[in-house]
């Protein structure tokens, strides 16, 4: 139920002291690269490492992890990672540039300092988090392509529902902030007719426009996604623009999804406690990482919202998502995964971020449970 008071999200919500009885002193992160696969490794005093996949390829946000936020996290303690993460934001006037793409280089370097915390305490992400409420993880499969025919979307997505059992899709409509004009004359009304045609009624089918169209457009269009009983709207208008937002969500019976653009905690707030939207969706990276997403959590939990994460992200970056979502208190809508298929095999580590039966299980190892070949650790090289 909504209430006229702000919920607390600043409050600490993990007590990272537990996990040892003595400091867990960061002596170094690294950005690292094997191959054309870029890492975080990061190394306490103590000798414990941790390791986390961030990107593929050369990143253009290099130089600001490097200059403007690695060098505030060495030589401290790794169990105050809560309160780093809040001051982070003014370290260097970061604040000056905050947005998603500080915010993500924040979330990686967060994520390499919880998978050295997992290795130095031989826990789990998940149970650094408050402890793991779920094993596995039910998975919607996540169409990141709109350049396609229906006919050819239908076909590909269907062969990925097949390989992975998911009972729930989302489906890209719209041209993207395309001030209503579709990716191809006609799609979106035949994509959403062959869908249902092809994967039956019992098939939960979400929809995510990504800022498509303007409010009346946006309303007129749910009325055909209505007609195919079409579980949720992602961002039918700009994600910059609130009210039209608000107006859309307003006016429909249908739920209406957002948040993967934000990286603002207030915002988030002002969106929960305004029903802007009826979903949270705030992206694993975008909006900061694990500490800043479950206080998103609480944000929405005291507005009554669901929330699930924005993360189509493949290979061992999905850990994190798993991790997050495993450590939720409520899960109310299935976790994002990519229908795509990475561009080349990723054996290269372990356990496998798989789907079976449209569940992805939580890896259970200490940090975020990944396991790297001996040749991608020994052939590390650190990117200057």
């Amino acid at each position: 139920m909504t209430t006229h008071t702000k919920p607390n999200y600043d409050r600490p919500l993990f007590n990272l002291h537990n996990v040892s009885s003595t400091p867990v002193i960061v002596e170094s992160i690294d950005l690292v690269r094997w191959r054309d696969i870029y890492f975080l490794r990061a190394r306490s005093k103590g000798g414990a490492a941790g390791l986390v996949m961030i990107h593929e390829g050369s990143h253009f946000l290099t130089a600001m992890l490097k200059e403007k936020v690695l060098p505030f996290f060495v030589g401290r303690d790794a169990r105050d990672l809560e309160s780093m993460i809040d001051e982070i934001y003014v370290y260097k006037w970061n604040y000056k540039y905050a947005g998603s793409a500080f915010w993500t280089t924040v979330a990686w370097v967060e994520a390499a300092l919880f998978d050295l915390l997992g290795k130095a305490s031989g826990k789990s992400i998940g149970d650094l988090l408050g402890g793991r409420k779920r094993d596995q993880v039910p998975v919607y499969v996540s169409s990141l392509i709109r350049e396609t025919t229906a006919e050819e979307e239908v076909e590909w997505v269907g062969q990925r529902i097949e390989q992975t059992k998911a009972k729930a899709v989302k489906l890209k409509i719209g041209g993207r902030l395309s001030r209503n004009a579709d990716a191809s004359p006609g799609r979106t009304e035949r994509l959403l007719a062959l869908a249902r045609k092809a994967w039956g009624s019992s098939m939960k089918i979400y929809i995510d426009a990504n800022g498509s169209y303007d409010a009346q457009y946006a309303i007129d269009i749910a009325k055909l996604l209505k007609e195919h009983n079409v579980a949720f709207f992602e961002e039918p208008c700009p994600f910059e623009d609130l009210d039209t937002t608000k107006a859309v969500a307003d006016a429909l019976d249908m739920p209406v999804a957002g948040g993967e653009q934000d990286a603002s905690l207030p915002r988030f707030e002002y969106m929960a406690r305004n029903r802007v939207v009826d979903i949270l969706q705030p992206d694993m990276l975008y909006n900061g990482g694990f500490i800043r997403n479950h206080r998103t959590n609480v944000i929405a939990e005291h507005y009554g919202l669901p929330l699930t994460p924005h993360s189509p992200y493949l290979g061992p970056r999905q850990a994190l998502t798993t991790h997050f979502c495993a450590s939720l208190p409520k899960l109310p809508i299935e976790m994002e995964y990519a229908a795509a298929l990475p561009k080349q095999p990723m054996d290269w580590y372990g356990p496998q971020i798989e789907v079976k039966d449209g569940m992805v299980a939580v890896p259970t190892g200490p940090g975020l449970g990944i396991e790297f070949l001996p040749e991608v650790v020994s052939g590390l090289k650190v990117v200057d």
